[in-house]
C-alpha cells in the first residue's frame, strides 16, 4: 500500500477540553502519525447559555453547531454505538480508499453525550462504532488517534500492528 496522497484528519468532539493525560496522549499518536498526514483535534462546545435540560434540545444545537462548521468536501464519518464495527485492517483500507479516491479532509465525529441530530447522521458518509462497550469522550479521542495512528501502521506495513 501508499499513502502518498495527502490526506488531513480532523477529529471532532462534542464536549470541553482534555484532561492533561489525554492530551499527551492524543499528541504522542499526532506525532508518529505526523510523516503520513495531519490529524488535529476540534472540540466543540455549546456556550453555557445555550445548554438546557431539554437533551433533544442540546442534540439539536450541537448538531446545528457540527453542520455549520462542515464544509461540502468534508468526509464525515461518525462514531456511534450502533454504527457498523470495522476491525483495525478495515480502517487502514477504508482509509487507502478515502485517499485514493482524493479526499482532501476527513472528519470523524464523537458526538454529545446523548447521540447527534437526524441531520448529522444523515450528513454522514459512513456511521461506524468503536465498541459495544461505551466510552467517555475524552477516552474515545485517544482511542481514535491510536486507530488513526494503526491504520497508518498497517498501509505501511510497520511491526506496530501485529495481526
Amino acid at each position: 500500500m501508499h499513502t502518498e496522497t495527502i490526506m488531513q484528519i480532523e477529529i471532532w468532539s462534542v464536549g470541553k477540553a482534555n484532561d492533561a493525560f489525554i492530551e499527551e496522549g492524543m499528541n504522542y499518536f499526532f506525532q508518529k502519525i505526523k510523516p503520513n498526514c495531519e490529524v488535529t483535534l476540534v472540540v466543540l462546545t455549546a456556550s453555557k447559555k445555550d445548554i438546557s435540560s431539554d437533551v433533544n434540545r442540546n442534540k439539536q444545537l450541537e448538531g446545528e453547531m457540527v453542520l455549520k462548521r462542515l464544509k461540502p468536501n468534508h468526509y464525515l464519518i461518525l462514531l456511534d454505538e450502533k454504527g457498523k464495527m470495522l476491525t483495525s485492517p478495515q480502517w487502514a483500507s477504508q482509509m487507502q480508499q478515502m485517499m485514493n479516491t482524493g479526499v482532501k479532509t476527513l472528519v470523524i465525529l464523537i458526538g454529545g453525550a446523548f447521540g447527534v441530530s437526524d441531520d448529522v447522521k444523515q450528513r454522514a458518509q459512513h456511521t461506524w462504532s468503536l465498541s459495544a462497550l461505551v466510552f467517555p469522550h475524552q477516552l474515545v479521542r485517544l482511542i481514535v488517534s491510536e486507530q488513526v495512528y494503526r491504520a497508518f501502521s498497517i498501509l505501511n506495513n510497520s511491526p506496530y500492528h501485529h495481526s
